[in-house]
């Protein structure tokens, strides 16, 4: 019972916590217009794959993690460096498409991983959801299984969204097909939440 309920929690936090604007689900969401959906579910296994050592490293390292306020403020530095980047490129492969940024963004899979590794905010999100969770008694990670089931829970809350926003995206497709400017929204609010990452680290 207890594996169980530990898996929905992590599963419903997880889909939860993918919900706000980020570089994945805003990939995800290009995907989808573009009418890529195979791409975007190979996209969406490969972030899945990687949320799981994410949500896991989170767990077993909270209290180290937690103790060196210099490493959580780092996270928010490395993140704001990589969404900025990220936007920047996916603006410029958009406007000047090169055969690296093709390959790139036609390999759903390797661009899933990529970017997900560069996404190391995961690891502080599920240090304080798991830290709340746990003092609010919803679960009880006592023994490998029970971590695990949590941990696969987090995984399998982040699929169900990203496939959802492909789905949701692909019947949006239908309004915005031809547009050269949708291809250009991901990499704008990439651009804005990386440099609004920046203002906040910095002030």
């Amino acid at each position: 019972m207890m594996l169980l309920q530990v898996f929905l929690v992590g599963l419903v936090f997880s889909f939860l916590g993918s919900v706000p604007p980020g570089t994945l689900n805003l990939a995800v969401l290009q995907l989808g217009m573009e009418q890529k959906t195979k791409i975007a579910l190979r996209f969406s296994l490969a972030v899945a794959i990687v949320e799981y050592p994410y949500a896991w490293a989170a767990v077993v390292f909270e209290d180290w993690l937690t103790s060196s306020p210099l490493i959580i403020q780092n996270f928010q530095l490395i993140t704001a460096i990589v969404m900025t980047l990220i936007g920047a490129f996916t603006l410029w492969s958009a406007r000047k498409p090169s055969e690296f940024a093709e390959r790139f963004n036609t390999s759903g899979f390797r661009r899933g991983l990529v970017l997900s590794i560069l996404n190391p905010m995961a690891i502080p999100f599920w240090i304080g959801i798991t830290a709340y969770l746990k003092a609010q008694g919803w679960i009880e990670l006592s023994t490998p299984i029970l971590l695990h089931g949590y941990v696969f829970g987090t995984s399998v809350g982040v699929t169900i969204l990203l496939v959802l926003f492909t789905f949701l995206a692909k019947r949006l497709a239908v309004y915005v097909k031809d547009n050269k400017y949708v291809k250009l929204v991901p990499g704008f609010t990439l651009l804005i939440l990386g440099l609004y990452a920046f203002a906040r680290y910095l002030f």
